[in-house]
């Protein structure tokens, strides 16, 4: 019989999952294959250390070939331009590529919600490359400031209250004393202001919790202003609604963190979506076509908590059931269990040796929670690269991350 080809496009937490679970359990052959538009993996959980300096580019790429095994699972990298689900192909930038299973781990892209001036003038963390730039300005704004003597370059706003923007506003805040040394700032002149649309910030977790992040951000000198609405972005400038009343808050850097939705290589494809996530069913399979499956940001799933999601944890997860299903179905074995979210917790960090967070059921917060979260770090590390790719990858409270 001819080999099975399943086809893996994008190598997020989910995609990656897929083909190293198959790569460690199939126990027939396959024509495996992932593509990814990157030839690294990277952990977005901590693209805001790479966006302010510190965790570097070079420690924050895991680079595909040197995971997988190339005798069992090739790696080719190319960028997805359309999917073909009544042909059984995608089309790449290098070509086309045919599945007889295909699993669809592409990720999520940024949702401006319809407001004007997003794409022209916001920073955004959705990729490796786009934190470097964040880098890149941030850097030269304080550096200049000698020259420019202007204060807005040391103003960042940051759209959106949810994980990205807090742990980015944390992180930044509690490096402000040591870029202010360097560059022989007044520490009194940068400002960070955080704008949330929910009356608190975080809003996944409880009001305790997030009053207690709330109380440690203001502590850090960040501004937050809550129940307000972003009418519009334009340059150096965001235009908010907050008591019925517009207000204009200046600002020469600008993050937009407000919004994600799924791919839009599926938004624009024949398969039936929502704002490119896929309605899939509760083993994970795309309801219109049996062969495809959806992991990560790109899966709406009936069965999972929608409180939590989109999160690693769940695309991780996803990403090892559709590796377990496939296997069994390859290798014909019966496999009739839904897929379940086992949510373990979510901690948000405040800086490296701070955050608060749910474990297990359990509020943490302070050291602890800032321990914890270095730990799903770690632990998403071990599950890819054994203790190795921890030692010198990973996140130790005592350890610079560069």
């Amino acid at each position: 019989m001819d080999k099975k080809k399943i086809l893996i496009i994008g190598g997020g937490y989910g995609g990656l999952k897929v083909a190293l679970g198959l790569q460690r359990k199939l126990k027939v052959k396959a024509d495996i294959t992932l593509i990814s538009k990157h030839d690294y993996h990277y952990q977005t959980t901590l693209l805001h250390k790479v966006a302010i300096g510190t965790l570097s580019d070079r420690k924050a790429r895991i680079y595909y070939r040197k995971i997988l095994d190339k005798n069992k699972v090739t790696f080719i990298k190319d960028k997805i331009k359309e999917i073909l689900p009544t042909e059984n192909a995608v089309i790449g930038n290098g070509g086309r590529y045919e599945y007889d299973y295909l699993v669809i781990g592409l990720g999520f892209k940024l949702d401006s919600f319809g407001i004007e001036g997003v794409y022209e003038h916001t920073y955004v963390l959705t990729s490796l490359n786009t934190a470097l730039k964040l880098t890149k300005n941030i850097e030269n704004k304080f550096k200049e400031f000698i020259h420019t003597k202007n204060p807005d370059d040391l103003h960042v706003i940051v759209c959106g209250t949810g994980f990205t923007g807090i742990e980015f506003a944390a992180e930044l805040a509690t490096q402000l004393d040591e870029l202010c040394l360097i560059c022989g700032i007044d520490r009194k002149i940068p400002k960070i202001t955080c704008i949330g649309r929910s009356k608190q910030i975080l809003p996944v977790f409880s009001k305790s919790l997030s009053n207690k992040a709330e109380s440690k951000l203001k502590a850090l000198g960040v501004d937050i202003i809550s129940s307000a609405e972003v009418k519009e972005i334009q340059k150096h400038k965001v235009i908010i609604e907050k008591n019925g009343k517009l207000e204009e808050i200046i600002g020469n850097t600008i993050l937009w963190s407000a919004g994600v939705k799924g791919s839009d290589i599926i938004e624009n494809s024949i398969i039936p979506n929502k704002k490119g996530r896929i309605p899939a069913n509760e083993f994970l399979q795309c309801k219109e076509y049996e062969n495809i499956y959806v992991v990560g940001d790109c899966a709406l799933a009936t069965s999972k908590d929608v409180i939590h999601a989109p999160t690693a944890q769940l695309s991780a997860q996803m990403g090892d059931y559709v590796a377990e299903l496939l296997c069994a179905k390859l290798e014909n074995k019966p496999f009739n269990h839904a897929f379940k979210f086992n949510h373990r917790g979510t901690v948000c960090s405040i800086g490296h040796t701070d955050g608060v967070g749910v474990v297990y059921h359990k509020n943490v917060s302070g050291e602890i929670a800032a321990f914890m979260k270095n730990t799903i770090e770690n632990k998403w590390l071990f599950s890819i690269g054994g203790i190795k790719m921890v030692a010198k990858k990973g996140q130790f409270r005592y350890r610079s991350s560069n």
